[in-house]
C-alpha cells in the first residue's frame, strides 16, 4: 500500500470515529421525545429545499436509511401532521413530501436546542478557521463522490 492510500485510510478512520463519537452525544442530548433524530433529519432536509418539499426519491439520497424505511417514516410523519404527500403534477409516479406548518414549527423548536448541542461539541472544540477548513474538506469529499456517480 502506498503513502497516499495509507493517508486516505487514516483520514477516513479519523473522520468516521469523530462522527460516531459526536453523533452518539448528539443523539443522547437530542432535545425532544416528540421527534426522533432520524425524523428530525427528514424535516431538516425539507427545510433546505425550495417550498420545503422534495420528491421522496430525492429525500432518500439525503438520508442514511433504506428507501422502505424512509417511506414508513414519511407515512408516520404524515399521520402526525408534520408532513404531507403530494403527487408530482409533472410525473404521475412521483410523490413530493412537503413540510407542514406544524412540522416546521416543531422543527424550529427542536433545532434551537439541537444547534446549541452542536455548538458545544463542535463549535467550541475547533477554531473558526478550522471549522471553515473542515466544511471545505467535507464538501469536497461529498462533491467527489457525487461527480463519480455522474461519470
Amino acid at each position: 500500500m502506498n503513502d497516499r492510500s495509507t493517508a486516505a485510510i487514516n483520514a477516513w478512520e479519523s473522520l468516521f470515529r469523530a462522527q460516531v463519537t459526536i453523533l452518539r452525544e448528539l443523539n443522547r442530548e437530542f432535545p425532544t421525545d416528540e421527534l426522533s433524530f432520524n425524523e428530525y433529519d427528514v424535516l431538516f432536509n425539507l427545510t433546505k429545499h425550495e417550498g420545503r418539499r422534495l420528491r421522496i426519491r430525492d429525500l432518500n439520497r439525503h438520508l442514511l436509511l433504506t428507501q422502505p424505511s424512509v417511506s414508513r417514516m414519511v407515512d408516520r410523519l404524515v399521520t402526525r401532521g408534520l408532513v404531507r404527500k403530494e403527487s408530482d403534477p409533472g410525473d404521475g409516479r412521483g410523490t413530493f413530501v412537503c413540510l407542514t406548518e406544524d412540522g416546521y414549527s416543531l422543527f424550529r423548536k427542536v433545532a434551537v436546542v439541537h444547534a446549541e448541542s452542536i455548538r458545544r461539541h463542535v463549535g467550541t472544540t475547533l477554531t473558526p478557521e478550522q471549522l471553515r477548513t473542515m466544511t471545505a474538506l467535507t464538501d469536497a469529499l461529498r462533491a467527489g463522490v457525487t461527480s463519480e456517480r455522474r461519470d
